[in-house]
């Protein structure tokens, strides 16, 4: 019995380092002992230098412009917005690989820069794609796992779902549990199971979508299409634009630098070793939120409500008004403002522009133009709103709603296929920098009273 089972770790180890001869995963063996040098060399120069202070007020107000964790793929800018691997929205819309006449950057090529940072090369951006095409295979336990789910769940919660069902072909528990994995090795898995992932992904995502709302009628999928184009024809939107602008949603979405729930959860998660699949299922879980990836159907309803209310043709002077109605009452104008940002989301500009080049005289397209113009002198006019300028929320639901998807809880869904890519490259990179649990210390009221109070002289 023993040695049946020793000789079943070692076949099972022997597969996962022959499962992947994929240029990317060659890429990345180069690159891990150079990078792992370069944060050692950090870590003996910097390692005692001071990031930031933390107020009180910033420990109980949800760590803001609190700097205190690591992550290496993207980064934001309160002036630039995001940039991935240094490389910002404009950048990777005219660098990355486009379909054929397209303007989008495709998601298998931002993957390869998120991993790498570089730009692939032609023959580098087809073999990621056709990894995902080999990889994406969804089994018939899976689909029946995914059709029997209740059709009152939310699709959000489907997709947790799924993705811990999934989690039983980790190849990364799966080693760790035969004892098989030495920690220089964690990477190679987490590589592994994130392959996975994402080419499944597109596929369980359109499969959700058809079961909940199509009466449960599946589209095969499309093996001479991209990842994002694919995903586009399972959802059942064959449109060469449709596939454009979920080309250039699923790009733009990808990554948000580490510190937002979906990135952070996943990384926190990932960080107990937990693997993939179960670290992903935890960001998606977070980015359920209403306060998180449910942004753009807020923005959606209240730009619906406004036409409700003042009809089409609305005047300058009755959106002002509008915004001040909803300011009165205590509401947020959803879609504007940002954490970090101090001026206009580049990615709510790349979506503005998309709407230029392929929408004509859509109404509710045309009101958040208008918008574009009205509020954010409207919201400078009162003083706690540092930022008024529209984020990315203020235009994606928009476009979903102008080619057809109507189904709003949807949404979210749409954005956690985008955001698994930046989650996905970091996650890999964690473990190949070797990255501790993730535990940082907590205080209480008491301690606060303590510490900082009339009578801590008196001690």
């Amino acid at each position: 019995m023993h040695t049946k089972q020793r000789s079943v770790g070692q076949l099972f180890f022997r597969s996962v380092f022959n499962s992947s001869h994929g240029l990317l995963k060659q890429r990345m063996r180069d690159l891990v002992p150079v990078k792992q040098a370069l944060l050692r060399d950090a870590r003996k120069k910097y390692g005692s230098k001071e990031i930031c202070k933390v107020t009180v007020d910033q420990a109980i107000g949800g760590m803001r412009n609190v700097f205190a964790m690591f992550y290496d793929a993207s980064l934001l800018d309160a002036k630039t917005g995001i940039t991935m691997r240094d490389y910002n929205i404009p950048e990777l819309q005219e660098y990355l690989q486009k379909a054929e006449n397209g303007h989008e950057p495709l998601p298998e090529a931002l993957f390869w820069l998120l991993c790498t940072g570089d730009f692939p090369s032609e023959q580098e951006f087809a073999d990621v794609q056709q990894e995902w095409k080999q990889r994406g295979q969804l089994d018939s336990q899976t689909q029946q796992f995914i059709l029997n789910l209740p059709k009152q769940a939310h699709p959000m919660t489907m997709l947790s779902q799924t993705l811990l069902y999934l989690q039983k072909d980790s190849l990364f528990q799966q080693g760790y549990d035969q004892g098989k994995i030495s920690k220089p090795q964690y990477w190679e898995y987490f590589y592994e199971d994130a392959m996975n992932l994402l080419a499944k992904l597109p596929r369980v995502a359109a499969m959700i979508y058809r079961h909940k709302y199509k009466n449960g009628e599946i589209i095969s999928a499309d093996e001479n299409l991209d990842w994002a184009g694919n995903y586009a024809h399972m959802l059942g939107y064959n449109k060469f634009e449709v596939r454009e602008c979920l080309r250039g949603y699923l790009s733009i979405h990808a990554d948000h630098e580490g510190g937002n729930v979906s990135a952070h959860t996943t990384h926190l998660v990932g960080s107990a070793l937990a693997d993939p699949y179960l670290s992903y299922s935890a960001g998606v879980n977070g980015l359920a939120g209403p306060l998180h990836g449910l942004a753009n159907q807020e923005v959606l309803k209240w730009l619906l409500e406004m036409r409700e209310e003042l009809g089409d043709n609305i005047s300058n002077e009755k959106i002002q008004d509008y915004v001040l109605t909803t300011i009165r009452e205590g509401r947020v104008i959803p879609g504007y403002g940002h954490a970090v940002l101090r001026y206009t989301d580049p990615r709510f500009i790349h979506q503005k522009e998309f709407a230029a080049r392929h929408i004509k005289d859509d109404p509710l397209v045309n009101l958040t133009a208008q918008c574009y113009h009205v509020i954010p002198p409207v919201l400078k006019t009162i003083g706690k709103i540092q930022n008024p300028w529209p984020n990315v929320d203020a235009h994606s639901g928009v476009l979903l709603y102008h080619y057809g998807m109507r189904e709003f809880q949807y949404y979210t869904v749409v954005f956690a296929v985008s955001r698994a890519l930046g989650c996905m490259a970091n996650l890999i990179w964690s473990r190949a920098f070797g990255l501790p649990i993730e535990r940082p210390g907590s205080i209480t009221l008491k301690w606060i009273e303590e510490k900082y109070g009339d009578n801590q002289n008196l001690k």
